[in-house]
Parts: C-alpha cells; sequence; structure tokens
C-alpha cells in the first residue's frame, strides 16, 4: 500500500542579515524580495532614513523600489496585520533605526500571524556601539546572518567601524543618527575602516 504522506509544521522566522556600511544589505533585500514576489508570494518592503529619500528602498549598485517609511510612531503589528497575509513576507532595510518595541512587535508578528520578517541592518554606530534596534534584533532573530561580501579598510584589511567622517576627521562624538552615505559628495560621510585606523582616528590619505 502506499505510504501515506504528511507534511512537516510550517515555523515562519524571524531574521537578521547584518554586516559593515558596503556589505550589500539592501540589494540582498531586493533580491530576495524579487525572489519571494516571482515565487508567488505575497509580501511588502519596510524602510527607515534610506540615503535615497522618504519611502524609497535603494542599493548604491543602482537598484531601488517603493517602500513603506517607518517612523517612530508606526505600529508595527497593525501595519503587517493589515498588508501581509499568512504565510506573507515582511523585508526591513535599515532595521538598525528600528525602536526595540518596534522588533518585538516583528517578533510578535512572525510568532501570531504566520508570517516571515528578513531584517537588513548595520549592527553598530560611528561610535562602534550597537544601535538599539540591532541589538534587539540579535536578542530576538531566530536566525542571525553575518554577511560576507568583503568591505576593507583603506590599508587592506577587513572594515569593521562605521567611521562618520568630519572637516577630513573621525567623529567621536555627536548624535548617534545622522543618515549619510560614502561618497564625497554627501552631506554626511561615512567610511568603512579597520579596527585599528578607527581606533587611531585615522580616515586613510584621501580622509
Amino acid at each position: 500500500m502506499p505510504r501515506a504522506r504528511t507534511l512537516a509544521p510550517v515555523f515562519h522566522e524571524l531574521s537578521l542579515f547584518h554586516g559593515s556600511m558596503g556589505a550589500g544589505k539592501s540589494t540582498l533585500a531586493l533580491q530576495n524580495a524579487y525572489n519571494r514576489r516571482e515565487a508567488g508570494r505575497p509580501g511588502i518592503l519596510l524602510t527607515s532614513m534610506d540615503r535615497a529619500g522618504f519611502g524609497v528602498l535603494s542599493s548604491r549598485l543602482g537598484v531601488a523600489a517603493d517602500a513603506i517609511e517607518v517612523t517612530e510612531g508606526t505600529e508595527l503589528t497593525a501595519l503587517i496585520a493589515d498588508e501581509v497575509p499568512p504565510g506573507g513576507f515582511v523585508i526591513v532595510d535599515e532595521a538598525q533605526f528600528l525602536r526595540p518595541e518596534q522588533v518585538e512587535q516583528l517578533a510578535w508578528a512572525v510568532d501570531e500571524l504566520c508570517v516571515d520578517v528578513d531584517c537588513y541592518a548595520i549592527s553598530t554606530d560611528f561610535q562602534s556601539h550597537l544601535f538599539p534596534g540591532s541589538r534587539r534584533l540579535l536578542e530576538l532573530a531566530d536566525n542571525i546572518v553575518s554577511l560576507q561580501v568583503e568591505v576593507n579598510c583603506w590599508c587592506g584589511r577587513r572594515g569593521r567601524q562605521n567611521a562618520r567622517i568630519e572637516d577630513g576627521r573621525v567623529a567621536r562624538s555627536g548624535a548617534q543618527v545622522a543618515v549619510g552615505d560614502t561618497s564625497a559628495a554627501a552631506e554626511v560621510i561615512y567610511r568603512v575602516l579597520c579596527r585599528r585606523h578607527w581606533r587611531e582616528g585615522d580616515a586613510g590619505p584621501q580622509g
């Protein structure tokens, strides 16, 4: 007699993909959103304070998509319940800017609404301290993936620190959040440095 087929239960997950600036987080977020939609899964893209402007999820490679802007007051449980059916997905870029309470709302949505939530974030700020949103994701995520795209300091060592550059120098004080880019034309400039040169405040020959 044919063996009866049984399906394993489906568990949905909260995943964190993290790395330094330039590690390809936004590119991966856009690719995963595309793949899931091609497979017929419904879902939404969320972002916060993207360098390209309000309501945009953008990659430095030039790819972008419309996204829902998350602000400090956004209530994510209600948003996801309204926009995403069970079995759908949520992709959150710039997740380091989430409030810890919003991360908890994402975890609740995974457990209670049966959706998958992928968060893409920078772990640490320009002073090498964890962002509150990144910290809560590290505490709650089912999966934690460190992105393997190589980002190097100007000296050739592995880049680990997201340095903020002001007047050619590595900043040591200021607001934790200041949206900028790696381009010299940006109003706020960031550069990925190795731990040694970040500690020494050496932004490199073009710093």
